[in-house]
């Protein structure tokens, strides 16, 4: 499983140049790998991109253990402040967990945009509102072998296949986080979802958009996709409206 880690598609990543500048941020469990194709497809509109890695991703399982949700935020938020300084526009976008910690960006700083891709307000499996008590009695779990996750070393589907259950909790927070604040966002927001996610809710993104108080704020709706959207066919779209979205919010700045 290692192994799959060291290839080049699932290693950080900084890719083009331009005056606006983009922070990807990959999910619970993924790796840079997920947000590379949106990365590679971003740089080639004009904009400078940048892919992190998360604490605890993309070595083991085991990694994720001592890792908290204060870890994560801690690590985007030091990264968005750097990008920040170098570009005169900044937007931050994610997946899954990704989009969540992009939204508690978007509330703690002025960006130009924020895109939120399947970000989990409301999920299918209740499971995470018990992680933190069933953890000492099942410290691990594994994702289950009917979900569209397959890691196939040829393709950017690159994560984990198990994690810590406690984990699950840390992210629970990240999620109530971001649902309670998102009116503090005023940035334009992006929101994109899947008809075919079987992880979020499809009324998550409803609820973030009328939640949010941005002015401007616009929804694109995947038809066949899983729940990590970014790896599939219906990348290409998602690739031009957020190149789009993000060009229009250039405008207000």
């Amino acid at each position: 499983m290692q192994d799959m880690f060291a290839l080049p598609q699932a290693q950080p990543f900084e890719l083009g140049e331009g005056e606006h500048g983009v922070l990807l941020i990959h999910g619970f469990t993924g790796s840079p790998a997920h947000m590379r194709l949106i990365g590679e497809g971003l740089a080639k509109s004009g904009f400078a991109v940048k892919g992190i890695r998360l604490p605890g991703h993309g070595t083991c399982p085991e990694n994720m253990k001592n890792v908290s949700w204060q870890d994560w935020l801690r690590h985007v938020r030091l990264a968005a402040r750097e990008m920040q300084k170098k570009h005169r526009y900044f937007s931050v976008a994610g997946l899954s967990m990704g989009g969540v910690l992009s939204l508690i960006l978007a509330q703690e700083m002025d960006v130009t945009a924020c895109v939120p891709i399947a970000a989990p307000i409301r999920i299918f499996n209740p499971f995470r509102r018990v992680a933190l008590v069933m953890s000492p009695f099942v410290p691990m779990i594994g994702w289950s072998s009917k979900k569209e996750e397959v890691f196939d070393p040829q393709t950017y589907h690159i994560g984990y296949r198990r994690y810590p259950t406690k984990s699950v909790h840390d992210l629970s927070v990240l999620m109530d986080k971001a649902e309670k604040d998102l009116s503090l966002i005023h940035a334009p927001v992006l929101c994109v979802q899947s008809k075919g996610d079987k992880t979020v809710r499809p009324e998550s993104p409803k609820m973030i958009l009328e939640g949010v108080s941005s002015r401007r704020k616009a929804m694109l709706w995947l038809e066949t996709s899983p729940h990590v959207c970014t790896i599939y066919d219906e990348k290409d779209k998602i690739i031009e409206a957020m190149s789009g979205f993000l060009r229009k919010a250039e405008e207000t700045e």
